[in-house]
């Protein structure tokens, strides 16, 4: 929607991204917290499995999980958006400095998570979706930052898009910047 009522603004179309995202985070985590501990992203399952707050089996589960949400999201925008179900992106998404970024977004956003966990659930929320919104705008990349969302966003001919053939360096630099982020909080 923010890329239709923009009326070409890439800016207006990122600010518009970048609100939905964080606002629709920060309810979805508070209202799924308690069910599955908001497990939304397999970067922070592989780092909760690793902080041993989930076996490796879970965390394996939670990730199918996760793809196969992320590509049930894509399919509902498409069919509110009257767009095909699934349709290639086109949008490039490559090069030493989005892969950095994409590793950047993805250790900030854990370090959040991992920062704010004595905090509690609402400040985890709050955290989490202030720093999506943020991070849409100081990286190159407009932060990914998970795994599932980058392969389900391959699927998506939009302003949100990523290419197939580029979406394996951002899943790279994503879990080797949750393991950063790992190693500087335990």
């Amino acid at each position: 929607m923010g890329e239709r009522l923009s009326g070409g603004n890439v800016a207006i179309a990122l600010l518009a991204n970048s609100i939905a995202t964080g606002c629709a985070l920060y309810a979805l985590i508070l209202v799924f917290a308690p069910v599955s501990g908001a497990h939304f992203n397999p970067a922070v399952s592989m780092i909760a499995a690793l902080g041993k707050k989930l076996s490796w089996w879970e965390a394996a589960a939670y990730t199918g999980a996760q793809l196969a949400g992320a590509f049930v999201g894509v399919a509902a925008a498409h069919i509110m958006f009257g767009e095909p179900l699934f349709f290639v992106s086109q949008h490039e998404r490559t090069g030493a400095a989005q892969w950095w970024a994409e590793g950047v977004a993805t250790f900030c956003l854990l370090v959040v998570i991992l920062g704010t966990v004595r905090l509690g659930l609402p400040a985890i929320a709050a955290a989490v979706g202030a720093y999506i919104i943020g991070a849409y705008w100081f990286t190159a990349s407009t932060s990914f930052a998970n795994p599932a969302v980058t392969l389900a966003r391959s699927a998506s001919d939009t302003f949100a898009g990523i290419r197939p053939a580029d979406a394996p360096a951002f899943i790279v630099m994503q879990l080797l910047g949750a393991l950063a982020a790992y190693a500087l909080m335990n």
